[in-house]
């Protein structure tokens, strides 16, 4: 059966071979164990219920927490000519009618409903008449009441399950849980922990960033206009915010959507669709929005403010990139963003014991707004994932975003203060008498009086109160209450106060841009064709291709059938539906604006770490502009990179538009760069193919749009 399951793999979804983790949840499947994975997003999830469910007989039972996944999925498998339905409040009491007489005459092989249509009489007695491939439990995080975003109605399920006849095996799903929600979910399905399969949470192509000290307003306007045509997500902490922000980029011209539980039930469908269709390119939205969307070309998330714990964090920031190219996760951090996240804590409903539990796991996050270590290892260790670096080379931490600086001296003077303060006060407190304030508090303690009184008085109580929460962050200082945040010396904090360790901390960053490693050009037509054809279908761009077939398209410039089988993604269902209009618009760009030499595959090895690191470090034209400025020749510098030269020559005409000088007579001399220049001038269209045309055959499609580049006519 584990043949057929690669076939149908790459048949329907167009892939050669299984993502970690994914094989091994098929197995149990297929071999009636009830299993779980812990895949992050992104890691393919949907084909281990999804194959399995083509594999076996029946109808598979796929259990969702929200409707607008629902219809993701449900378009998704349209496209690959696969039988699915979902049952839920969004269509009519006669649609649901229909769709159930429809399952119970073997219509489709996959159902998706709600964890609420289990308390349908009618709905049970249906699914009690037919035979179930299998059941998944999606975002399964939902069913552990220690999971981040509990659902008592996902938990009421197992009762009435337990009563089906024809119960299959039973698979669970999540992308985020802590060891004790993995506890929870293998107790409550009955799940062996030999069946549970756990990928880690690392995604290597997000980037995370944390800022502090930015008017948050400018940053985003800046960040936003230096990317217009990415598709973006923007977190913010309440309804009232979003909707300031909404105004703030649509006044500014933006293609802006906003999602928050204040809207209507139309008004947020409407929004969903705009973005999900990529009609408009940035969503602002409350954590109302989001879990399990499957637009796969999101190419940043950016949090306006602290997130209450990192569980809510990790998966609204993985929410970037799921089609696996590189994108960037910022959190624009405050102080005062902890002082309105414990205050919605303090007005839940929840009991005593679980508002404890929030205020650590608010902690937790706080954190990691001030942590200088590496983020992503950050955020593995406190799932518990052990494996990787200790430093990923990528984060605004690990890169040269921001500037490291030794503060041991000033660390001494914080940690001595907190023991002259008894260690019973907060950060705040501390701050001030460190700054050597004369507030009522400070002199009605007699603060004043202390040897720590204003010694750090040239720096601001912002800036103490930062160092404060760097400490805090790296282990020197600690809090045993969370609501009454105290704090208190640890072991760490001796050793520096002895001299036998030193501090740095890493100060504030800018964002950098990302860079797009093909023909934009190109990538804009097939994007513009995707988005025609999405239209037409009435499906989300998305699931015609992701942007990653789009790329691969662009590197390997596929000339038929068979090459084109080899495109991620591209299965022969894909091909079948939209492989030949691809090739089209290929061959019709190449004819418009002259050729483009295939990219090979990038193989690294031993010779070529020294410049793989070097890419982590850099955008990748900057490194092919600094070999090129120091001397390496075109053909050089594409072997040392296992690039075309082509590529190269686009790494530079891109390093010169973003302000850096070259020396364009390694690519024409001055009689060439005249006669293009006047050719260009007369001629009607302004294309390089007609331009190319009426220049001698020797003259190369580089050299004209190096002349055209350099004269800013391109």
């Amino acid at each position: 059966m584990l043949t057929k399951a690669q076939h149908i793999l790459q048949q329907y979804f167009g892939y050669s071979s299984f993502r970690p983790g994914q094989e091994t949840m098929i197995k149990h499947a297929l071999n009636g164990h009830h299993a779980l994975a812990i895949m992050p997003t992104g890691g393919g999830k949907s084909l281990c219920y999804q194959i399995p469910g083509l594999v076996k007989e029946g109808c598979a039972l796929i259990i969702s927490p929200l409707i607008s996944l629902m219809k993701d999925q449900v378009d998704a498998l349209h496209a690959h000519d696969i039988p699915a339905t979902f049952i839920n409040s969004s269509i009519s009491q006669a649609e649901q009618q229909k769709r159930l007489a429809q399952l119970q005459a073997g219509a489709y092989r996959f159902l998706y409903v709600a964890p609420e249509r289990f308390e349908s009489p009618e709905f049970m007695r249906t699914i009690q008449s037919i035979p179930l491939s299998l059941i998944a439990f999606d975002e399964a995080h939902c069913i552990s009441q220690w999971g981040h975003d509990f659902r008592p109605s996902y938990r009421s399920i197992i009762p009435n399950l337990k009563r089906l006849p024809n119960l299959p095996v039973t698979l669970a799903l999540t992308a985020t849980a802590t060891d004790e929600v993995i506890e929870d979910i293998q107790s409550i399905l009955q799940i062996k922990v030999e069946h549970t399969v756990n990928t880690g949470y690392a995604r290597e192509n997000l980037h995370f960033h944390v800022v502090k000290g930015v008017d948050k307003k400018e940053f985003l306007l800046d960040f936003i206009k230096s990317r217009p045509k990415e598709s973006g997500i923007i977190y913010t902490p309440t309804r009232k915010i979003t909707d300031l922000i909404y105004q703030l980029l649509s006044e500014q011209g933006f293609q802006t959507a906003h999602y928050h539980a204040g809207m209507s039930e139309s008004e947020r469908q409407l929004a969903q669709h705009r973005f999900i269709e990529d009609e408009a390119t940035i969503m602002v939205a409350t954590n109302a929005f989001g879990m399990g969307i499957d637009k796969s070309n999101v190419r940043y998330v950016i949090h306006y403010a602290l997130p209450m714990n990192m569980e809510a964090y990790y998966q609204e920031a993985g929410r970037a990139g799921r089609d696996g190219e590189p994108s960037d996760c910022y959190l624009l951090f405050a102080a005062q963003d902890i002082q309105l996240q414990r205050f919605l804590i303090e007005q839940s409903l929840l009991e005593p014991g679980k508002k404890e539990r929030e205020y650590e796991k608010l902690q937790a996050m706080a954190h990691y707004g001030h942590t200088h270590r590496c983020l992503p290892r950050y955020i593995l260790d406190y799932f518990g994932d052990l494996a990787g670096e200790e430093s990923c080379g990528r984060c605004s931490n690990c890169s040269e975003e921001g500037k490291q600086e030794d503060r041991t001296r000033e660390a001494q003077m914080i940690l001595s203060c907190v023991k002259r303060m008894g260690e019973r006060f907060g950060a705040q407190l501390t701050a001030k008498v460190l700054n050597g304030s004369k507030s009522q508090k400070v002199l009605e303690l007699g603060f004043n009086k202390l040897t720590t009184y204003g010694l750090l008085s040239d720096y601001t109580e912002k800036d103490i109160m930062n160092w404060i929460h760097y400490l805090m962050a790296d282990g020197y200082l600690s809090i045993q209450d969370p609501k009454f945040p105290t704090l208190q010396l640890t072991p760490l904090a001796y050793e520096v106060l002895k001299g036998n360790q030193t501090v740095s901390m890493r100060m504030s960053i800018e964002q950098k841009k990302n860079q797009v490693d093909v023909d934009e050009g190109l990538f804009d037509t097939l994007r513009h064709l995707r988005k025609q054809l999405a239209e037409s279908k009435k499906l989300p761009p998305y699931v015609i291709f992701s942007d990653t077939s789009l790329k691969d398209m662009c590197r390997m410039i596929p000339e038929t059938q068979q090459e084109m089988l080899q495109i991620k993604g591209m299965g022969e269902k894909k091909f079948e539906q939209y492989g030949t209009l691809f090739l089209q618009a290929i061959h019709q760009y190449i004819q418009d604006h002259g050729p483009i030499e295939r990219q090979r595959p990038s193989v690294q090895t031993s010779s070529n770490k020294e410049s793989k690191n070097m890419a982590d470090q850099k955008p990748s034209y900057l490194v092919s502009y600094e070999a090129f400025q120091g001397g390496r020749t075109l053909s050089e510098i594409a072997e040392d990179r296992s690039l075309t030269v082509t590529t190269i020559k686009n790494h530079l005409f891109q390093a010169y538009k973003e302000g850096h000088s070259i020396d364009w007579t390694s690519f024409f001399d001055g009689e060439t760069e005249k006669l293009i220049l006047q050719k260009h001038e007369v001629l009607a269209e302004k294309k390089l193919k007609p331009l190319k045309e009426c220049l001698p055959d020797e003259m190369t499609y580089s050299t004209i749009k190096a002349v055209l580049i350099k004269h800013a006519l391109m």
